[in-house]
């Protein structure tokens, strides 16, 4: 009861702050669902209609926190395409067969929420969707730029709407039409408005945003005129057309195309598009949300698809999560779903009080907004980002890009996934990897109980085609926790995963957990971007390993600068020094690198791939362990955790010890060694007490130097650090302990 209380005064107390987020947003969200809607031939309320509707139902349905509702950049081109396909010529039947195919899509909305796919977006390359979202920004532009001219008639294709730019900007300043170049001023007025806005500083100018800077001053224009008693310059065809009564004059669905084929495909690419749009945003605002809450998708789903199906009854658009005005609203202190309800209140004010306003508003002047929108969508620094990453994404990119704008949007990105396995089947040299363990499991979790880290394995591949699988392990971790995710076993990592886990890392540090990834130091890359692709090669062929650093070898370099250390990350298969301990009597060292060592090569941190077992049991392990140089010689022993490795010691000739009045420290650990009497002389009250206070770990003495052993695994890199204290600490009471040397001459 008591904490309903407080929910009830937190909501009232986070009302204001709500309320003007809910009104800034508004002012975005107006103009552009006015622009959306032009840009896909739908009458401009549509738009309107999408948004409030949105934001009233995501409002009291959603999983969302801060996250805005209505029409989305995504599906203009997708909208567009099938108002004129399925209108064949009449754009008006063509909105109202689209509205029924925006209702069905609705229902597939709301049962991927019922089917638990809010993972949906999590099976495209992450460049195929660059390459989609670049389109649809090139679809935009396409289109609005001759509009924002004042060419209002410009028909054809998304390429031959783009060949014809050039030739439409020297047909305007041939033009002698004052109307056209009325429209086109005004057009090029606002496209510098929106390029500028961001430059200039004055905080009151910042207040209002830039669409709505443009709407005050285009329809200021049109009262300038009636004020000195002209009409308005521009007639009805370059202004925005609304009716009168809104709501005597709404549109309703036709049906009667429900079993066309040109029909079922507008439904599925609507669908596609909403479903990836709304994923992704979603994902997105959760990393803006100052209380790092996490959005429940599945929900989302449904309340968008519910959503989708009343808009599209009452005549209006798709409802989706939006970034932009999203990210607005963050900005502007909304903390609850409470934000988006009332922006939706503002906008059915906007449209019910200022409707005589609304109808001065200039098509270029809305064209401007989108041109600047489609831009953004397609700059070319996304082309200069992907190509960091690697040239085969430059490939998947280009190709969903260009086979996108020939076509259309289901086959662009089915042209994405295809080259994007023809590619990791290349890379691979072959498909074996991909098709022998495609349903196998391939991700280990669990608690590790010492450290209480949980610990991540994944096997054989990891790619957009079974990604969700690790997701859905991650996603049952709270983001307080530490994490280490250990990809050694893992012979190739694409980059939507290494995308993908990047997310998973800035999300467990804003809220206070540790999210580390190792195991991948020996798989080779095509660049030096953190989100490259990764592959597992032979040793024998292995390039320099330090030619691209992984961040956990960034990590481990500065950790040897914290230290005063140096680190040599080179392979090295001199490991002598480490086959007098026991624990590698029985084990067939390959090499050790990622060496950490202090300045008298005294001390050293060092990872260890070794081989156990033979012919079909044969295994490959990584492990990390810390070596250290005694200065005196001191009794050889094993201690270890109780019940830990101790018949291998046991055949190799040690005996359990047991430490007269100390019950607990026999009880909790192994301790053996070959004479009791230098064990009884070594292990003081001191060291036992050290011992029994600190973590867990595998210590081994060979007389003259130790090896101290976390875990038979990689460690992350605070787990180095606190080996590095720990061997630190044992060194200096071992070394300061008198009675050592004077047991070992007596026996």
């Amino acid at each position: 009861m008591g904490s309903k209380t407080n929910h009830s005064k937190t909501f009232i107390g986070t009302l204001p702050k709500n309320i003007f987020s809910g009104f800034v947003v508004s002012l975005i969200a107006l103009p552009l669902g006015l622009g959306l809607a032009l840009a896909s031939e739908a009458p401009p309320i549509s738009g309107i209609i999408a948004a409030v509707v949105g934001g009233v139902i995501a409002s009291i349905l959603g999983g969302s926190n801060v996250t805005i509702t209505g029409p989305g950049n995504g599906l203009v081109i997708v909208l567009l395409g099938a108002i004129t396909t399925l209108g064949n010529g009449n754009m008006y039947q063509g909105y109202l067969f689209t509205l029924a195919a925006i209702v069905v899509s609705g229902g597939l909305m709301l049962l991927l929420g019922f089917l638990k796919m809010g993972r949906l977006a999590d099976f495209f390359p992450a460049s195929a969707i660059e390459g989609m979202l670049a389109a649809i920004g090139l679809g935009i532009l396409s289109k609005q730029f001759h509009i924002m001219i004042g060419n209002n008639a410009e028909k054809g294709s998304i390429i031959e709407l783009l060949y014809r730019i050039p030739k439409g900007m020297i047909m305007l300043f041939q033009s002698e039409n004052q109307s056209i170049l009325i429209a086109a001023s005004i057009g090029i007025i606002s496209l510098l408005i929106m390029i500028f806005y961001s430059k200039i500083r004055n905080k009151y100018f910042q207040l209002i945003p830039a669409p709505m800077w443009i709407l005050i001053l285009t329809i200021g224009f049109g009262y300038i005129y009636a004020s000195i008693g002209k009409a308005h310059p521009l007639n009805s065809s370059f202004l925005i057309n609304i009716p009168d009564d809104v709501f005597g004059n709404m549109a309703f669905p036709d049906f009667s195309k429900i079993a066309n084929k040109d029909f079922i495909l507008a439904v599925f690419a609507i669908t596609l598009i909403a479903s990836i749009e709304s994923l992704l945003s979603i994902k997105a605002v959760d990393k803006l949300d100052p209380q790092n809450r996490r959005s429940n998708v599945n929900k989302d789903l449904k309340a968008l698809g519910f959503a989708t199906i009343v808009s599209g009854l009452l005549g209006g658009l798709n409802v989706v999560a939006v970034i932009a005005r999203s990210s607005v609203n963050v900005n502007n202190g909304a903390t609850n779903r409470s934000a988006n309800f009332f922006h939706s209140l503002f906008l059915v004010a906007f449209v019910l009080l200022f409707q005589e306003q609304l109808k001065m508003i200039p098509l270029a002047a809305l064209a401007a907004i989108l041109v600047y929108t489609g831009y953004k969508l397609a700059t070319p620094k996304t082309l200069r980002k992907i190509a960091k990453i690697g040239r085969e994404q430059i490939v998947i990119f280009l190709v969903t890009l260009i086979t996108t704008l020939f076509t259309n949007l289901i086959t662009g990105i089915a042209a994405g996934i295809l080259i994007t396995i023809v590619i990791h089947i290349f890379i691979n040299k072959g498909g074996r990897l991909f098709i022998s363990h495609l349903f196998k499991p391939n991700v280990l979790m669990f608690k590790e109980s010492d450290g209480g880290n949980y610990y991540v394995s994944v096997k054989y591949f990891c790619s957009f085609l079974n990604f969700y699988r690790l997701k859905n392990k991650l996603d049952a971790i709270s983001e307080h926790e530490e994490v280490v995710l250990d990809f050694s076993m893992c012979s190739f990592v694409d980059h939507t995963a290494m995308e993908g886990l990047e997310n998973y890392m800035a999300s467990f540090e804003k809220r206070g957990g540790n999210f580390e990834v190792i195991g991948l130091d020996k798989h080779d890359t095509g660049s030096k971007h953190p989100f490259a692709i990764r592959k597992v090669i032979p040793f024998a062929s292995l390039k320099p390993i330090e030619r691209y650093f992984t961040k956990r070898q960034q990590s481990l370099k500065t950790t040897a600068k914290e230290f005063n250390w140096k680190y040599i990350p080179k392979k090295n298969t001199n490991s002598f020094f480490l086959s007098d301990f026991v624990f590698f009597n029985a084990r067939e060292i390959s090499y050790f690198y990622n060496n950490i060592v202090d300045q008298n090569g005294q001390q050293q941190v060092l990872d260890v791939e070794f081989t156990e077992g033979a012919f079909y049991a044969r295994e490959v392990v990584k492990t990390t362990v810390m070596h250290i140089k005694l200065q005196k010689e001191i009794p050889v022993f094993t201690l270890d955790k109780e019940g830990l490795l101790h018949i291998i010691y046991s055949l190799a000739g040690f005996k359990d010890i047991k430490i007269e009045n100390h019950p607990d420290f026999n009880k909790r650990f192994y301790l053996k060694a070959e004479n009791q009497a230098q064990i009884s002389s070594l292990f003081t009250d001191e060291l036992i007490l050290f011992f029994e206070s600190h973590p867990y770990y595998h210590v081994e003495s060979n007389g003259t130097s130790l090896l101290i052993l976390k875990k038979e695994r990689l460690l992350s890199v605070r787990e180095v650090k606190a080996m590095i204290y720990f061997g630190q600490l044992l060194y200096k009471l071992l070394q300061n302990c008198e009675n050592v040397s004077n047991s070992l001459k007596n026996n």
